[in-house]
């Protein structure tokens, strides 16, 4: 299955309540696939030749449109990029409260409390998060893959033609942006893990009555 489809069947199983806040894959694919149709008429690679509303302009006249195109392109990534950082950015500080929230739940909690009760909201928390992972590996991949794309549809043949081959510099390095960075992420994860653990021995004391045998 091909990561576009892949993309959209994950987020309707697992999150269609994020589903605006994921990678806009379809819409930079088609971007790309139009300037590297351009490009191919251009150079004359496209077997089938096509009329565009471009000609007039000449060679170095399309050029420079898809030049114009391409920065297009990168100002959509990384306005992407940035969309991604913020919605991963504002789960977390939202975690981060909610974490203390629990925290002093556990804490306050009575001998006759509700464990179970508790017990299902760190649950339900820890899940949550366990989603915002997959949501920062699924958009991490669809850029890897944009990025991937950008440089063999465009960047190759803009430098085979000598123009526009240093834009690839302008692509953020995915790698280095925070939805990409997960350690506070298994930090509160780890923290839940821990809270569970501590009202499970709460709700199943040790039995140390054979201690002495």
């Amino acid at each position: 299955m091909k990561f576009g489809k892949r993309l959209r069947w994950e987020v309707e199983e697992t999150i269609p309540e994020w589903r605006s806040e994921f990678i806009s894959y379809k819409q930079l694919k088609k971007l790309l696939n139009q300037i590297d149709l351009e490009l191919r008429e251009t150079d004359g690679s496209n077997k089938r030749p096509r009329f565009t509303t471009f000609d007039g302009l000449g060679v170095g006249g399309r050029y420079v449109h898809m030049m114009r195109e391409d920065k297009g392109f990168i100002r959509l990534f990384e306005g992407e990029i940035e969309k991604v950082n913020t919605f991963f950015v504002d789960k977390e500080e939202d975690y981060i409260i909610k974490l203390k929230e629990l925290q002093e739940m556990v804490a306050n909690l009575d001998v006759d409390g509700d464990i179970l009760e508790v017990q299902r909201h760190i649950l339900d928390f820890h899940g949550e998060m366990v989603l915002l992972l997959h949501y920062s590996l699924t958009n991490f991949t669809g850029f890897m893959k944009i990025v991937k794309k950008h440089y063999k549809k465009i960047v190759e043949k803009q430098r085979q033609h000598r123009v526009a081959h240093h834009y690839i510099h302008f692509m953020p390095k995915v790698m280095q942006q925070p939805f990409f960075s997960t350690d506070l992420l298994y930090k509160l994860m780890k923290e839940c893990e821990a809270m569970l653990d501590h009202l499970f021995l709460i709700n199943n004391p040790p039995d140390h009555s054979d201690d002495d045998l």
